[in-house]
């Protein structure tokens, strides 16, 4: 906590503002936005490598918090205080982080992938200060980055390797794809049937053991829609990433869009009909990725016939 004072002691307004800019980053969105970019427009291979390290990573961070439940740095002394903007961002238990693991997994994945070295750069200079922001703004301490930074580290160096070997080998993404469907169910199992009841009823901590259980249910639901739409594509779409400039944007802004308005409008839907089950996460993840991964690609050759015809 002495770390966590010191950097409580030199925040201003100007700094608050910009480290709440940076761990934006860290957010499941921007996972979302940079990871399916890269699928859909420039390197499909690569696209699933960030997916994959997003689902593991995910997958332990969200283990390990309901494993050792440490509560955030303002709920283990109540003399400290945060960065106000940052606590509606700051759900669940403190350890390890999770914006951490997504700025690291995602950014780090990038620059590992690229051969750009100017990218490389800028990915390693936002991943450090998103990582910090989450201390500087109070809602972690630098245990929780500091293990979240090495478990997200390990997994962008570990996969690596394997996906690369998946395109010439089709056969190791199939169990690849079976092996992390697997260890996701495994989560669910544990967050939901393990019996939490002698850590007490207290509001707080009922809180933060269900963001648990919503989240494994979230990650089983990704993991299943891709799962189910990797075949897919390599039966029958055989999407192509490449296409002239606006097509690249359009297919951006709209597939965003789609995935945005999937996820949030079943969400509405289910809330409408009264249908509160937490499950009902795992069904609205599995609808977004299959989409992003099945749904959308279909539209890729229309868009470029409408830019060949724009040429001509």
């Amino acid at each position: 906590m002495s770390v966590l004072y010191w950097l409580e002691s030199i925040r201003n307004p100007a700094l608050d503002f910009i480290m709440q800019l940076f761990t934006h980053l860290g957010s499941e969105v921007f996972f979302l936005v940079i990871a399916l970019t890269v699928f859909w427009c420039f390197d499909k291979r690569e696209g699933i490598y960030l997916l994959f390290v997003g689902f593991i990573g995910t997958a332990l961070n969200q283990f390990l918090k309901l494993v050792y439940r440490i509560p955030r740095p303002w709920v283990q002394d109540p003399k400290f205080t945060i960065v106000e903007s940052a606590r509606a961002d700051a759900g669940g238990y403190s350890f390890p982080s999770g914006h951490t693991q997504n700025v690291v997994g995602t950014l780090g994945g990038i620059a590992l992938w690229t051969k750009r070295r100017w990218l490389r750069i800028v990915c390693i200079i936002f991943l450090l200060l998103t990582s910090f922001s989450r201390m500087y703004l109070g809602v972690h301490t630098p245990l929780d980055v500091g293990v979240s930074f090495v478990i997200a580290a390990v997994l962008i160096f570990a996969l690596y390797p394997i996906v690369r070997k998946t395109e010439n080998n089709p056969k190791l993404m199939y169990l690849l794809l079976g092996v992390l469907t697997a260890i996701a169910f495994a989560f669910v199992l544990y967050a939901n049937l393990t019996n939490f009841s002698a850590l007490g009823t207290d509001e707080e901590v009922l809180a933060n053991i269900n963001e648990g259980r919503k989240n494994s249910y979230s990650l089983f639901g990704a993991m299943l829609g891709f799962a189910l739409a990797y075949p897919l594509d390599q039966k029958y779409i055989h999407f192509e990433e490449k296409a002239v400039w606006w097509v690249q944007i359009l297919k951006t802004i709209l597939g965003l869009a789609c995935v945005l308005a999937i996820k949030e409008g079943l969400k509405l839907v289910f809330n409408a009909v009264g249908f509160t089950w937490l499950g009902t996460n795992a069904i609205r993840y599995c609808a977004v990725v299959f989409f992003a991964a099945a749904i959308w690609p279909l539209t890729f050759p229309l868009l470029r016939r409408l830019s060949k015809k724009e040429s001509a």
